[in-house]
């Protein structure tokens, strides 16, 4: 027999009402024609259809009461697709090459996604290996230096994409309100 059945449902399998956070509702177990099947049934549909002794009404062979709760937002992307497009599509009009590093580790991380494509690669002048990308959707196609990353630097170019990712191209500046540190010293029990 297979013991896998589905999820908890949300609306009611009977007259298709959803169920609202903090709702009861009943869940019976019954035998269907290859397995265990599940049913999440509203108070109401219960009361009307279900409540019967046990294997009266389709022959269930479990019951139990829940209280329906309602599913959390998923969690965002640890990498925001069109955070990540615009920043690079951003980087790469700048053409500044201290941002190299993190035009390579964005075009990595976006071509992981699907969003853009790896079409080819050239050699230029100096000998560096030339990427070239093409937008899967709006097919613009643009070309990416590969900075040959040593694995000792990969920690240091992640740590500024992702401060990149999260404060953009001007990030906050430090705050200059620090206490002086006198205060701490006199509060400083001097017995």
């Amino acid at each position: 027999m297979d013991w896998h059945f589905r999820s908890r449902s949300h609306h009611c399998d009977d007259c298709e009402a959803a169920f609202e956070d903090k709702q009861p509702y009943h869940t019976i177990l019954f035998r269907g024609m290859e397995s265990l099947e599940r049913r999440d049934i509203c108070p109401g549909c219960w009361e009307q259809k279900h409540k019967t002794e046990p294997g009266a009404m389709g022959g269930y062979i479990s019951h139990w009461q829940g209280v329906y709760e309602v599913p959390p937002p998923p969690p965002p992307e640890a990498i925001q697709k069109d955070n990540a497009e615009t920043l690079l599509k951003k980087l790469i009009e700048l053409n500044d090459p201290g941002h190299t590093e993190a035009c390579f580790i964005l075009a990595v991380m976006l071509e992981r996604k699907r969003v853009i494509k790896n079409k080819d690669q050239v050699r230029n002048e100096e000998g560096g290996r030339m990427l070239i990308y093409e937008h899967t959707k709006s097919g613009d196609v643009f070309t990416i230096l590969d900075p040959a990353l040593k694995l000792a630097a990969l920690g240091d170019v992640q740590a500024k994409v992702a401060e990149l990712l999260e404060f953009g191209l001007n990030p906050p500046a430090a705050d200059e309100t620090t206490e002086d540190p006198e205060p701490v010293a006199a509060a400083v029990d001097k017995s």
